[in-house]
């Protein structure tokens, strides 16, 4: 592999690059928790994982990109429950109830079981333009898992899960190593379950 290149982003200096991350990172983080409802693949994976299950997934160096300065100055309730991408991290978790929640971006006074970090901002441009699929990118060492591997490998699929809902299948096809076969379902089927994904995504 050659290292040059993906080079190592100038800390602070690429801005949109940083609202995009943060901004894609919010969008999946919410569409995690609605498909928890209603997709049967994603529901399994969250059901195989423990009850006190909380996660990350940010940018690193963390000294670098910190929680977003808003975060320290927004109602707590604006904060957990992620109603604005605040920062370059996504944390997704089960509540006292078992139910999947999308918590935000500040691990401020979370119990985090998995730390999961994309080396830098370079590499997570690379997996939000959908340049490289989110398995290849795990293959190419550009994550670090600070926790039990099969529950970071659970997350790589669920996020496999949600890139076919989101995305066209055109764009899908570069964002995940192989398109499923499940996602050749009813094509009524499927369009309904993305819109209602959408609709709770953004409504929740």
């Amino acid at each position: 592999m050659n290292i040059n290149k993906y080079p190592e982003p100038k800390a602070g200096k690429d801005l949109i690059s940083r609202m995009y991350v943060a901004l894609m990172l919010w969008i999946v983080g919410k569409a995690i928790q609605a498909a928890s409802k209603m997709d049967t693949d994603v529901k399994k994976e969250f059901a195989d994982l423990p009850d006190n299950f909380i996660m990350s997934l940010g940018i690193l160096p963390e000294e670098v990109y910190p929680p977003n300065y808003l975060t320290q100055i927004m109602p707590s309730f604006v904060v957990d429950k992620g109603l604005l991408p605040l920062g370059l991290n996504m944390i997704i978790g089960k509540d006292k109830n078992g139910k999947v929640r999308y918590m935000g971006a500040n691990t401020h006074g979370k119990k985090i079981t998995l730390r999961m970090g994309i080396k830098n901002l370079q590499a997570a441009m690379m997996v939000f333009t959908f340049r490289e699929s989110t398995t290849t990118a795990f293959a190419h060492d550009r994550f670090i898992v600070n926790g039990d591997l099969v529950q970071g490998l659970a997350v790589v699929r669920i996020l496999n899960i949600i890139e076919v809902y989101l995305l066209p299948k055109i764009i899908t096809k570069l964002a995940v190593k192989r398109y499923p076969k499940w996602s050749e379902m009813s094509p009524i089927r499927k369009h309904f379950l993305r819109i209602l994904i959408y609709i709770r995504a953004f409504t929740a």
